[in-house]
């Protein structure tokens, strides 16, 4: 049997994103008969948008958690022995990474928001670095790969993880536009955009995450692993990594709000956690609301898709959770929600708003500023973080690695292992 001569009676399979939780299970049970050594050894092949069979492209729907990573591994393991699923269940498990280590860095992040505001400007001042970006965006580089990769993301919001690194690479080395831009591009129009693990990633691709250690594309690796589809010239074969002027050192994480009496309450929903029926909550909700940050990805303009697909995730859960709780849902499009905010509690007549815990990025930025507000009507804001998150973001400190060789433990201790 050959590599790939599983998928010879398989019938090519496209992915149609819908930002709720029904498309999402519906993903789930399609992909998980092949989670074992058919992922293991097909996953890093990129056949193109019009077949993803290898691959499960759950990604957008487990970033805004229609569907919770623990769910996701829990299924799988119901099926499938740990050995066999290992492949699969340690890319679940990258995503906590990323977010646990940008939560115990975030200078990180703001570092990164500094960069752009400044990359930005840069554009608009020199003629030659914005040719270049836009020709890199707009897919026009001529070569053709990261062309067709650059109209994919745009047009569809996705692309294969291998495709990401490659385009990262060559945006980087072949191209040699600052990475900032690159991962804003991506943020900007991902529907699995992500703060952690997008700004991280393209930092590993770049060298500056694990130092020293970059990634470079070579075009025999396209070639392979798009079987022929791809075979670009040009490309720097060898690339220094890039050296950081900041450091960036590791700080405790914030803690979660205790969740055993919160008395009368409203619940806020956000774009981060759309899962809201499961969390540990002792009463029910007096009201709840949705507020979308997915604008401030970036001071540029934010894709379609990705606009759509948040948008749509949001109000499926409102629906969800209205029912859930039996209480009123509804989504606001207020830009300032330190305003809304208090105005929605004093409709409501409570003193406490809760939300599911937001990692570093928008969403957290806008709840830091509507906090002082708050405060100052005498309304508290409780963030509420998940055992998953709570178990798995320690062991973030530093590579993969450590946190790799806690999975079967902590499988264990989140209760996710084969019953």
């Amino acid at each position: 049997m050959t590599q790939l001569s599983f998928l010879d009676d398989q019938p090519k399979e496209t992915v149609s994103w819908t930002g709720a939780r029904g498309p999402a299970l519906d993903r789930l049970n399609v992909f998980l008969p092949r989670v074992g050594r058919a992922y293991a050894s097909s996953r890093n092949f990129d056949f193109g948008p019009e077949n993803r069979t290898n691959i499960s492209c759950l990604s957008p729907w487990i970033r805004h958690r229609l569907i919770l990573e623990e769910e996701v591994v829990r299924e799988t393991l119901a099926r499938h022995s740990l050995p066999s699923a290992e492949k699969f269940i340690q890319e679940v498990f990258w995503r906590a990474y990323f977010k646990g280590w940008l939560e115990q860095r975030p200078s990180v992040w703001s570092r990164y928001r500094l960069d752009i505001d400044q990359l930005i400007d840069q554009l608009d001042r020199s003629s030659d670095v914005r040719a270049c970006y836009e020709q890199a965006t707009g897919g026009k580089t001529g070569i053709d790969c990261f062309d067709d990769w650059a109209v994919e993301l745009v047009e569809t919001g996705y692309l294969h993880n291998h495709a990401r690194m490659w385009f990262a690479s060559i945006w980087i080395f072949t191209l040699r536009l600052p990475w900032q831009l690159g991962a804003d591009f991506f943020y900007r129009h991902l529907l699995d955009g992500d703060p952690a693990s997008n700004t991280l990633s393209w930092r590993w691709v770049a060298g500056l995450h694990t130092k020293g250690k970059n990634y470079i594309a070579r075009s025999s690796n396209i070639e392979k692993y798009t079987q022929g589809r791809f075979s670009p010239k040009g490309l720097v074969d060898d690339a220094l990594s890039l050296v950081e002027e900041f450091e960036h050192p590791l700080q405790p994480m914030h803690q979660s709000s205790a969740c055993d009496d919160y008395g009368s309450f409203g619940l806020v929903v956000t774009e981060e956690d759309c899962g809201v029926e499961t969390l540990p909550l002792s009463e029910k909700p007096s009201g709840i609301c949705g507020l979308l940050a997915t604008q401030r990805r970036s001071p540029l303009p934010i894709g379609e898709p990705a606009q759509i697909f948040a948008t749509n995730a949001l109000d499926d859960t409102l629906e969800r959770a209205g029912r859930h709780f039996e209480c009123p849902a509804c989504r606001s499009k207020a830009e300032d929600w330190a305003s809304f905010l208090v105005d929605w509690a004093q409709s409501l007549g409570v003193k406490k708003i809760v939300t599911a815990w937001a990692p570093v990025g928008p969403v957290r930025a806008k709840l830091d500023e509507a906090r002082p507000v708050l405060e100052s009507a005498n309304i508290s804001l409780a963030q509420i973080m998940r055992p998953y998150d709570q178990a798995c973001w320690p062991h973030a400190k530093r590579g993969f690695f450590k946190l790799r060789e806690k999975i079967p433990n902590l499988i264990k201790e989140l209760g996710l292992n084969r019953v």
